[in-house]
């Protein structure tokens, strides 16, 4: 095991996971708590119960799990017997969610391990379940005398948190009925991602890029979110979702929060979560009378992608055949504030497209030619700051050099930071940093209820113009493509184009 002492511990713990037996624990929960033992993150005393309808044995589970970690994890070998130490603090409890009764079996797991370890743990309670039992399994729990213990026992709950503005204002209702705020964790895993989180490193650990930050100096900001798959096997979901509701309500809204968030003056978690909710405080709202006019949907149809013939959208398993559902978003968004106002925020995401990417740009106004002979200008581009969050973990600045030669002609070079070539140890994923923070207490990365219902209220009218106006013209775009032709309109009507990096093979790095 990696010896890691230069760290804080959580104090000792006991994860509850709901939905035990489910693809997120396998896939995710699992391999990260997996990780974090591996790191030495984990406390000394902690113990992971499983819990769900299935009939598990604990061999049975832990096995289950194993699997998981040999297909899901970043680290897929166990050279040193690590999951042999591991497995034995694995458990799982069968119960029913909707039996009050079966949550007796909570408080005496927990009530034993306090006894054996001597002191009282921490308690997470993970709902990694289905939307609609989120409500029961709170509404039990909180029956427990344990989660009256507002600074020992959390909750973590899983996105979607609701599906629209009434009924996530009923859920944070419900919640923080039963609840302390600062008991409720609401789980978004791109807020753990690596290279989101130095989105703050890199704005407010330099002083070269504070004093242009604003709309002085910047032209317009990006956020991409592509993917290459289609729906796969949740078109059942989806049909209820769609990329307005799966991904810009939540993750991109955040990410465009801490490009445009102001200096806090702490990281103390309440501090970092004001700020950003200033930010959507500040984000104008869209008339619905012009929705046309600053958000573009579009869905997938069927056709070639990567040598593969590709199914529609109305004909993945689970999705209504004349569906309205979008498969694909794009907005423009304005933030009015001192330092954003005039300056355009162009999001877009969506799946089936060219490439999975997930990209922020920065760009910068060009500076004056007026100095320069014609030759330099004919290649004269603006300066850009890029931030690839996926599948490349890295962080470009473009600027103008001159060409060797005895002629003054300019060219745009990048300045290139990348994660996997400045350093050597392997980056924790998202769920690691975000499980390890929930157990700690730290909930800078979780949102607040007042941001989430604020979140909704900026795509509100969105939604209900989409939904009152049924498109005519779905599907509207061939998988493989960067989306309907109107999104490219979208940002082309303001004089500008949509940023993509180049293949990696012909990327130049400086």
């Amino acid at each position: 095991m990696a010896k890691n002492n230069n760290h804080k511990k959580p104090t000792a713990t006991v994860v509850f996971i709901f939905g035990g037996s489910g693809d997120l624990n396998q896939r995710k929960l699992t391999p990260a708590l997996y990780n974090l033992f591996i790191d030495e993150f984990m406390p000394d005393n902690f113990a992971i119960i499983g819990t769900g309808r299935t009939d598990y044995s604990d061999e049975k589970f832990r096995g289950h799990l194993l699997q998981g970690i040999k297909e899901f994890s970043r680290r897929k070998d166990d050279k040193n017997a690590t999951w042999e130490s591991f497995q034995q603090h694995i458990s799982y409890l069968r119960m029913d969610a909707d039996k009050p009764e079966d949550y007796n079996g909570i408080a005496k797991i927990i009530e034993d391990r306090e006894k054996a370890w001597g002191e009282h743990p921490n308690v997470l309670f993970y709902l990694a379940v289905a939307p609609q039992l989120v409500p029961d399994i709170a509404t039990n729990l909180k029956k427990l005398k344990l989660c009256k213990d507002k600074n020992n026992t959390r909750i973590v709950v899983e996105k979607p948190f609701g599906h629209d503005l009434q009924s996530a204002k009923e859920l944070n209702s419900l919640l923080t009925g039963l609840f302390e705020e600062n008991q409720i964790y609401r789980i978004d895993h791109y807020l753990g991602k690596e290279t989101v989180q130095n989105i703050l490193a890199l704005r407010f650990a330099n002083a070269l890029f504070e004093p242009i930050w604003n709309c002085n100096y910047i032209d317009h900001v990006q956020i991409t979110a592509a993917e290459t798959v289609g729906v796969e096997d949740r078109g059942g979901y989806y049909e209820q979702a769609g990329a307005l509701r799966d991904m810009v309500q939540n993750h991109i809204l955040q990410v465009l929060c801490m490009i445009a968030m102001e200096a806090p003056v702490s990281f103390e978690a309440n501090e970092i979560r004001n700020k950003k909710s200033d930010v959507l405080n500040a984000i104008r709202k869209i008339n619905k009378h012009e929705v046309q006019k600053y958000a573009v949907r579009g869905q997938y149809g069927s056709g070639w992608m990567q040598g593969k013939k590709e199914k529609a959208y109305r004909e993945e398993k689970g999705v209504n055949p004349e569906s309205s559902t979008d498969t694909f978003a794009a907005v423009k968004f304005y933030i009015d504030n001192w330092r954003w106002q005039g300056v355009p925020f162009y999001v877009r995401t969506g799946k089936h497209l060219m490439e999975k990417t997930t990209l922020i740009t920065i760009q910068f106004k060009e500076a004056p030619k007026y100095a320069f002979p014609t030759e330099a200008s004919e290649t004269w581009r603006a300066n850009r700051l890029t931030i690839s969050i996926q599948p490349e973990m890295d962080i470009r600045l473009r600027f103008q050099a001159k060409r060797p030669g005895q002629t003054m002609s300019l060219n745009p070079v990048d300045m290139v930071f990348s994660y996997n070539d400045n350093y050597d140890e392997p980056q924790p994923e998202a769920y690691e940093t975000l499980l390890l923070d929930a157990m700690m207490g730290n909930a800078t990365q979780f949102m607040r209820g007042d941001q989430v219902e604020i979140a909704w209220e900026v795509v509100a009218p969105i939604l209900e113009t989409w939904e009152s106006r049924p498109p005519v013209d779905f599907p509207n775009y061939a998988p493989g493509s960067w989306g309907p032709e109107d999104a490219e309109a979208l940002i082309a009507r303001d004089g500008r184009t949509w940023v993509t990096l180049p293949p990696k093979k012909d990327r130049k790095e400086s």
